[in-house]
Order: C-alpha cells, then structure tokens, then sequence
C-alpha cells in the first residue's frame, strides 16, 4: 500500500473519558501501524494492532472491542471486506476507515457497509483522536458501553464468567453457547447474520457447523424460556434475532 505520511501532531495527554474503551488497529504498514498504536495507547485507550484484514477479523471475533479502525487496502482481506463480516455480526460497534484513496465512490462503499466515519491519509493524530472520541460521544448511549455485563429482560449475562442468571438461578453455559448469546446479546433486537456468526464460532459456514449452531440455539431458547419477555425468532434467509419484548420498540 501507499505508504502515508502523518501531519504534526500535538500533546499526548491522556483523556479520561477514553479509560477502559478497548480499540481494534488494523493497519498493515508497519511503521504507520506502530506509531498510531502508541499514540492512541498514549491518549488512554487500550489498542490492539492487526498488521492484516485477516488477522483483525480473527481478533475481534476473539475479543471485546468499543471501537475499531480499518486501514481499507490491507493483504489477505481488505478493510471493506472486514467491515462487512463485522457489521455480520456485529451491527453496533464503531468502525472509522483509513484510506489513501479519495475517490467518492469508495467513501459511499464504506458508509453503505456502516462505517461511522471515513478519514483519508495524511492525517494529524490529533485529528484522528478527535474523530474517535467524537464518535464515542455520539455513539455512547447505545455502542460503546464497557459493561462487561448483558441485561437481557430478567437475565443478567456475563460473557467473561459465562453466567447467565435470572433470580438466584445460574446457568454457566458453554464455550460455543457463550459465544452464540453474546453476538445475540450484542445484536439484541437486530438481526444477527446466520453465516458472519457460524464464522466467527466455527471458523466456516458448512452445513454440519450450521446443524450444530441450531443445536446450541435450542439449549439457549430453553433457558431463556425463564422470562417469557425474550425470544430468539428465525428470521428466513438471513439468521435469528433475540428480542427483548421488555425493550423492543
């Protein structure tokens, strides 16, 4: 890729709001990678840095990210493509692309995929702060909480242990089955993409791994039947959606 030069860029003095907001870098230039990588650190964030499209998208699937930037001409999987397995499964998270190009119609392909904003290189880091937290701000109620806890009608989950609770009953669920509520809890109300999920689960979308999903979609329908306020509705041709009828408009 074009290598980028970045403008002068001011004070690195961390912002408080910005404590705990954990940031996914997806940039395959190393010196540029490493640079924003410790700027942002230095601003109060949390960053991981992914050097390929490929890589980012197997850390988010992995991980706990508020916020995410993509470099969009990356080897292995470009920025465009990682948006879109992410907003599979993920409808909520912010995701700001970093792009050489300034041609219009790469910019309405990043917004049509739901990026947030769009900054084109060179770029002062400041301004790339600024871009960030003002997208947090405008974003806050909804997508970047840092509550690492679910409120699910009468349930309460908790990705990290894998409790599920309602009342003084606990359920500690599986590793797939965790994974499985926490891109519905993460989705709640919206559709969660049948495929994007079996990827990011499975690794692969092939009928086996697809039978065995709906095997885990069950045991996850039998728990929640404790409040009848939640369901997980088939949504044809496209995936499921866990409605929380205490929320949904």
């Amino acid at each position: 890729m074009v290598r980028a030069l970045l403008l002068p860029s001011l004070s690195l003095k961390p912002k408080k709001m910005s404590e705990k907001i954990n940031i996914l870098l997806a940039e395959d230039d190393n010196n540029l990678g490493l640079l924003l990588n410790s700027f942002i650190k230095a601003k109060g964030y949390q960053v991981e840095l992914a050097r390929n499209g490929k890589i980012a998208l197997e850390k988010f699937n992995k991980g706990n990210f508020q916020f995410v930037i993509l470099d969009v001409m990356m080897p292995e999987m470009d920025g465009f493509t990682v948006a879109k397995e992410i907003r599979g499964i993920d409808q909520k998270v912010p995701i700001l692309f970093l792009t050489a190009k300034t041609m219009k119609e790469d910019k309405l392909q990043g917004f049509s995929l739901g990026a947030d904003d769009y900054l084109t290189k060179p770029f002062s880091m400041e301004e790339l702060v600024a871009r960030i937290e003002a997208i947090l701000k405008r974003t806050a109620d909804s997508n970047t909480s840092v509550d690492r806890t679910f409120t699910i009608g009468k349930f309460s989950f908790d990705p990290e242990t894998r409790i599920l609770k309602i009342g003084d009953d606990e359920n500690k669920l599986t590793t797939k089955e965790n994974h499985l509520l926490k891109l519905l809890a993460k989705n709640k109300n919206d559709v969660l993409d049948r495929q994007a999920a079996l990827r990011s689960i499975w690794g692969d979308d092939n009928y086996f791994n697809g039978r065995s999903m709906d095997v885990y979609i069950a045991k996850l329908r039998k728990i929640l039947k404790a409040d009848d306020s939640i369901e997980i509705m088939n949504v044809h041709g496209r995936g499921f959606k866990l409605i929380d009828h205490s929320t949904a408009g």
